[in-house]
């Protein structure tokens, strides 16, 4: 069987086809949404815009964007669309930085979400009978119980790890032999010392393939991973605001970008400073409208993620490019414009240093300072590591254009994270 033979009825569609279904499929969501939801309502007649107005494709983009604030502000339940006693799971964002941000699904959405989330793992290379190990954090956080029941639609058969317990993953993985795993990347590089620590050779495990998302990751860090796991190291793509994981998928037989899933999520990117919308192939911010959501449809959604659209290789859909950073992450460190991911690119790829690394932002007198603090590999001399973080201060210089600190600590003293790395510490005075 070949992976042609492997596709479903939406990824057999030609271009003409998928834009005919996008358009009916968005006529509908913005009908569904401004009768069911007031700020949709509001938001619609305050730009002087129905549903109908929207005749093309290309007519979305007079609509009004929706931010997270706009989510935070109609806390708990003021964006569902539907009774509540139609859903059958909420979800929420860990609410860090005010209110969390509360999503809804009905069964039908639980339904497509499964069915996304099948489809990504399947174009991962996933096949029914494997075992996925899911090391998410199951929870109020999509990523665990989005693969979980991805996985089990595919039919695949899941081991529920959930994140933490370092030790006992790898004992996980050691006794229960999965072909799978989906993880955040940087949890992964912590599986992977413990490997290591425990004296196994990662490389000699059954796993294959592993789908990592939550996080921005670099080509850098996809060669760490499959080079010291010898495995496939695929991105996945979601946020909670538009379903979970499984917006988007990166093929394994091509490894060029992530798949959106345009049959469910149709994709824009903007100017971050403008709002417009850019054509394809252009950097800028990506946005996101559910075109078959039921409980909670999101139009126009401002996901802060850096990227940008390019045609469809290996499926019919168009992919994004992997994300570079997020708008939002962005440090302006004297007038320069840096992103972590670009201090990962050098960190990964310089001699004597692991890949945990972490920014430190400080302010000295009235200018603002960035300290790179970098873990040394295990056996690195003290001669080695004074190289490593002069090499990692004149790699900053000489590619992002901005003097920095470099400290190369010993290893395993940077904080592990389960989910999302922290990757930024701000201790400049507000």
């Amino acid at each position: 069987m070949t992976e042609a033979d492997l596709l479903d009825s939406a990824e057999r569609l030609s271009r003409e086809e998928l834009e005919a279904l996008q358009l009916e499929r968005l006529r509908a969501t913005l009908r569904h949404a401004y009768d069911n939801v007031g700020f949709y309502r509001q938001s619609f007649d305050k730009a002087g815009l129905r549903p109908e107005d929207c005749r093309t494709l290309a007519d979305l983009g007079r609509f009004p964007f929706t931010a997270k604030a706009d989510l935070r502000d109609n806390y708990p339940f003021g964006m569902f669309a539907v009774d509540q006693s139609q859903v059958r799971r909420v979800h929420a964002s860990s609410g860090t930085t005010g209110r969390p941000t509360v999503v809804g699904y009905t069964e039908r959405d639980l339904d497509t979400w499964a069915d996304v989330v099948a489809r990504s793992i399947r174009a991962a290379g996933g096949r029914p009978g494997h075992k996925v190990h899911v090391a998410y954090g199951y929870g109020l956080f999509t990523g665990g119980l989005g693969a979980h029941y991805g996985a089990e639609r595919l039919g695949c058969t899941v081991i529920p790890a959930s994140g933490g317990m370092t030790a006992r993953q790898v004992q996980l993985i050691t006794d229960f032999r999965p072909e799978i795993i989906m993880v955040t990347p940087s949890y992964m590089l912590t599986i992977l010392d413990e490997f290591e620590r425990q004296g196994i050779d990662p490389r000699t495990t059954s796993l294959k393939v592993g789908i990592f998302g939550a996080e921005p990751w670099t080509e850098e860090m996809r060669r760490e991973i499959e080079e010291r796991f010898a495995i496939d190291a695929v991105d996945i793509y979601g946020l909670s605001e538009v379903i979970g994981p499984g917006v988007a998928q990166e093929c394994v037989e091509t490894k060029d970008g992530l798949h959106v899933w345009e049959d469910h999520f149709y994709p824009e990117v903007v100017d971050p400073l403008t709002g417009e919308v850019l054509p394809d192939g252009e950097h800028g911010e990506l946005v996101f409208t559910s075109l078959t959501k039921e409980a909670m449809p999101v139009i126009r959604y401002r996901t802060r993620d850096l990227t940008r659209l390019l045609p469809g290789t290996a499926r019919v859909f168009r992919r994004m490019e992997k994300v570079t950073g997020r708008s939002d992450d962005m440090v302006i460190l004297r007038g320069v414009n840096l992103f972590p991911t670009q201090i990962e690119e050098i960190v990964l790829r310089t001699p004597h240093v692991a890949p945990h690394f972490q920014l430190r932002l400080t302010r000295e007198g009235r200018l603002d300072a960035l300290t790179v603090r970098a873990e040394a590999r295990a056996g690195a001399t003290p001669e080695q590591r004074e190289a490593a973080g002069r090499a990692i201060a004149a790699a900053v210089k000489d590619g992002v254009g901005v003097s920095i600190a470099v400290e190369v600590v010993d290893p395993e003293t940077l904080e592990r994270s389960v989910g999302k790395i922290k990757r930024i510490v701000d201790l400049r005075q507000k």
